[in-house]
């Protein structure tokens, strides 16, 4: 078996090559047997030192940043599966919904028609593209400077240590984790950290925008939009009698605005480091740890109590399509924009439908213009020719 020498006070003693103990453990494990009784600390002091043997080939400024990584390795993944979900409720309403027909808005004016189940499936596809983002920002914590103890030179560092460590750690935390390749750059940026954050303030950013179209389309119950029905969480209004607001919706966007505060604050401690070390990770841990934590939070209490819940006005939705003029863009590569253009300003004065008007004026035979109106081919005009052309 291969060993290494090491002395103390009473003298020289043969260590094996691999332990991460020294000779004090050594020369303990040798001459004191256990017997349940309590030492004198003068005596455990002499056999292990917090410094010279607890900390042994440590410093705190790598050892708190790869627990630092460690822990976002570890929260990360709660914080996805929440995230899963709610794309799955979305996914769930898109097919529910995908046969009613709705007025798309742009600018919070009329556009042209969609279905209301393409709006849930365009949340669900931004959330996907969420969760991957942060599968793949995962992979910048587990690049780790343990070992580079002071300033990333490894200055006091056993060579076995060195070596093993990252293996050792990868074994105990149970996740794939490797040394950097530079470790004096690994311990002075923090940049993973702030890569992370801002991936978790994107997805804080697309799924406040989704709750507040929520509550959009939600408006009303008479004088709003009133497209769908969220679930009612609360009694109703302390003043105003009958009254249900959207307070899911509303805290969903309210933990938005603490995650994008925070990112700001991980930006700014992260920048503040100097030269070898930043030593400002304390504020940046606090506040990323609580990024995903909270996230994960919003995310199943607006999967839970609202996306879960909600049911659609289908009357009020085709309504709207009737008196909308926007149907007159399906129109235009049949009459043109011009008479197109003319049509729509001519509804709006007259109160007119589009429909109405084009037939009344001869521009089209009424076949003609229900297979123009048709709902897939108002909110889907090219794809099935795409994907013929595809195949």
């Amino acid at each position: 078996m291969l060993s290494r020498m090491e002395y103390d006070s009473i003298g020289a003693l043969n260590v094996p090559a691999e332990a991460y103990y020294g000779v004090q453990s050594m020369r303990a494990a040798t001459n004191f047997q256990i017997t349940h009784r309590p030492l004198h600390p003068v005596l455990i002091d002499s056999i292990v030192h917090p410094n010279d043997h607890v900390n042994m080939s440590q410093s705190t400024n790598d050892v708190i940043p790869t627990a630092g990584k460690i822990t976002v390795l570890k929260l990360l993944p709660q914080t996805i599966k929440e995230l899963e979900k709610l794309e799955k409720a979305m996914e769930e309403k898109e097919a529910e919904f995908d046969d009613i027909l709705k007025m798309g808005r742009t600018q919070l004016q009329d556009a042209v028609p969609m279905r209301l189940g393409q709006s849930f499936g365009a949340f669900a596809h931004v959330l996907k593209r969420d969760i991957k983002r942060l599968k793949n920002v995962m992979d910048e914590m587990k690049v780790l400077n343990i070992g580079a103890t002071a300033i990333g030179t490894a200055i006091n560092v056993a060579p076995y240590y060195l070596a093993n460590i990252s293996y050792e750690l990868s074994k105990v935390a149970g996740i794939s984790l490797k040394q950097a390749d530079d470790l004096i750059d690994a311990t002075q940026n923090l940049d993973g950290f702030v890569s992370v954050s801002g991936v978790l303030k994107t997805c804080a950013v697309d799924i406040s925008k989704i709750s507040n179209d929520l509550r959009l389309m939600s408006s009303g119950p008479r004088t709003g939009l009133s497209e769908i029905n969220l679930p009612a969480r609360q009694n109703g209004s302390s003043i105003m009698p009958g009254k249900i607001n959207p307070v899911i919706p509303e805290v969903v966007s309210q933990v938005a605005y603490l995650i994008i505060g925070h990112d700001y604050t991980i930006t700014m401690a992260a920048e503040a480091g100097q030269l070898e070390l930043n030593a400002f990770e304390p504020v940046l841990f606090h506040h990323l740890f609580e990024s995903i934590d909270t996230l994960k939070e919003a995310a199943a209490t607006l999967t839970k109590h609202c996306i879960t819940g909600i049911t659609a006005n289908k009357g009020q939705c085709e309504e709207y399509i009737e008196k909308s003029v926007g149907i007159s863009t399906a129109l235009c590569p049949y009459i043109g924009y011009a008479k197109s253009a003319e049509i729509a300003k001519k509804s709006l004065k007259t109160g007119i439908s589009v429909k109405e008007l084009v037939l009344e004026e001869g521009l089209l035979k009424e076949e003609e213009l229900k297979e123009i109106l048709k709902p897939e081919k108002m909110t889907q005009p090219m794809r099935e020719k795409v994907m013929k052309a595809v195949s």
